[in-house]
């Protein structure tokens, strides 16, 4: 019975995942998300403002709500159409990630983020003479095409990972049928070799996909650290900024375990060890062009 539950409980999360997958994209949901996440944030901002002029005033409560402001504005940021959502979730269906490494890589790019728009502002009115408008404007026009061209780039590279994969194992059935990395007596691998493991492990890839996320800076970080910045609060500014960050972070973190619950529960009931050999890299095709596909969309809506 225990056994049971623990199988049923990631199928009935794969479930609820591929219907709320379908409502999004297949029933309009991801504009109902995108209009509610806008709402949140704009009620965020305006929040956020107010409790910046009482901290002036000299009410010191008031950074507490401006952080929790800030984590709240964050969670809204996140919840809406994004390029970060789409990367973390892509490579944990496509990769075997262990799920504290992807979670990790999901906060390390949230934070990376956040420290993309400090350095941007700080670089900008102290070093360039940016105005606001100009950085918001670099920000979603430049920044965040490209961004999204990185994320895909990251998708053309699971899909041909998992074509090469596919061919891999065709050959090696074909021409070498009984020498195999994990024995189990039906001449098939049941699982990444070492070198894949220690390829999934590379600083490289988590540093790759943490850049890729922390190219594009959220624009609301770049409202405070501006407003602060006027206003003389700059560690104040600094300290929201990455209060937005830890908040975005909680919404990359549960498309992590997401991910990762999808991809172990699809595979686990795979019993034919023929079939089996060839759900990795079939299921690493089909998240390379997801990704891929999605970071496209984002690309020209962007613009």
């Amino acid at each position: 019975m225990h056994r049971r539950f623990l199988i049923s409980l990631p199928l009935a999360a794969m479930v609820l995942l591929v219907g709320l997958a379908l409502w999004l994209w297949a029933m309009g949901g991801a504009a109902e998300v995108q209009r509610w996440a806008a709402e949140g944030q704009r009620e965020m901002q305006t929040a956020m403002a107010g409790a910046l002029r009482r901290l002036k005033a000299g009410e010191p409560a008031a950074l507490i709500g401006l952080l929790g402001l800030g984590f709240a504005y964050g969670f809204f940021h996140a919840a809406g159409p994004g390029h970060g959502k789409v990367l973390i979730g892509g490579y944990g269906l496509g990769q075997r990630v262990p799920l504290w490494r992807l979670s990790g890589l999901a906060v390390g790019s949230s934070i990376a983020q956040a420290a993309t728009a400090v350095i941007m502002v700080y670089a900008g009115v102290l070093l360039l003479n940016w105005s606001r408008q100009f950085m918001v404007d670099t920000a979603e026009r430049i920044l965040a095409p490209a961004s999204y061209a990185m994320v895909g780039l990251v998708g053309l590279w699971l899909l041909i990972r998992g074509i090469r994969h596919l061919m891999r194992v065709r050959g090696r059935q074909i021409h070498d049928h009984h020498h195999h990395d994990h024995d189990c007596g039906c001449g098939h691998a049941h699982g990444p070799t070492p070198q894949q493991a220690k390829e999934v492990r590379s600083l490289g890839q988590a540093l790759l996909l943490i850049g890729t996320v922390a190219i594009r800076p959220c624009t609301g970080a770049l409202f405070v650290l501006i407003l602060t910045w006027r206003m003389g609060l700059e560690w104040v500014g600094i300290a929201g900024a990455f209060a937005m960050g830890l908040g975005t972070a909680t919404v990359t973190v549960a498309v992590a375990i997401a991910a990762v619950l999808m991809r172990e529960s699809s595979l686990s009931q795979i019993r034919a060890p023929g079939l089996l050999v060839y759900a990795t890299p079939v299921l690493e095709l089909l998240a390379g062009a997801i990704v891929a596909i999605l970071s496209l969309q984002l690309m020209l809506s962007a613009l």
